[in-house]
């Protein structure tokens, strides 16, 4: 059986998803392998669940390749990039998902649980973009989308860290957005809620969390890759850029 029985709007493009071995990113993966992409599952050292992506993938008649690297590190990005053009020889889609959190109050914060999540939220986010943007620009084509969170925007307490990478994503792609969009590149940002993955499956505030959320339930990764996958896919979406969608359960209200 076919991965999608729909025209596939992603048909001959590839797309790299950073972090694409469990939650939001491996529902991203599928979404865009349904689309027809022949998808980059990249992953930091969870090789069996990238394999299993990349073989869910094959067995719906997908094609799929799960390539390593920890996209904080300058030199594993370009061999990443390297190798997928290798493979494939272009990059259409970029969605930029990896990321870690190390939760604590300020006072309590590390100096290196500050730069860990700073160099993987946000400096990874900037490497891979500064890679996919050489790559588009000469395509005159691509689509980038940027994994942030609503506590980039409204903050969170024990998040001093995270929240300051994701709103940096923020601000990231509005800029990048503008220097791109000349070559047909568009650049936005998703900012979820809380979904249900293994980053939230430990919080001890689960009903008070509950009660901040109109819709009154956790977001479902595959509602997040919804959303990805139309900004990447629908031709509807080629003059969208350089916005930040929050997908909340109405969480924030602007």
């Amino acid at each position: 059986m076919a991965i999608s029985s729909s025209p596939q709007r992603l048909q001959d493009q590839v797309a790299l998803v950073t972090g694409a071995s469990r939650g939001i990113g491996r529902a991203v993966a599928l979404a865009l392998a349904a689309e027809g992409a022949r998808v980059v599952v990249n992953y930091a050292s969870s090789s069996a669940a990238a394999e299993a992506v990349v073989a869910e993938i094959s067995s719906l008649g997908g094609e799929a390749l799960a390539l390593q690297a920890d996209v904080a590190q300058t030199e594993q990005v370009d061999g990443l990039f390297n190798a997928l053009m290798e493979k494939w020889g272009r990059l259409d889609v970029l969605v930029n998902n990896a990321g870690i959190a190390r939760d604590t109050l300020l006072l309590r914060m590390k100096l290196d649980d500050w730069q860990a999540v700073i160099d993987l939220n946000l400096t990874g986010v900037f490497l891979c973009t500064r890679a996919a943007s050489k790559i588009m620009l000469k395509q005159r084509s691509g689509r980038i989308v940027n994994v942030t969170s609503v506590v980039g925007e409204m903050g969170n307490p024990g998040q001093a860290n995270y929240s300051a990478a994701k709103a940096g994503v923020m601000g990231f792609t509005k800029t990048v957005a503008k220097e791109l969009a000349s070559r047909g590149i568009t650049v936005n940002a998703v900012a979820p809620g809380f979904i249900a993955t293994d980053m939230t499956a430990d919080l001890k505030a689960g009903e008070d969390i509950l009660k901040l959320i109109p819709l009154g339930r956790y977001g479902q990764p595959e509602e997040v890759a919804g959303l990805i996958r139309f900004l990447v896919a629908d031709p509807a979406a080629s003059y969208i850029t350089g916005q930040i969608l929050n997908i909340d359960g109405g969480m924030v209200m602007a």
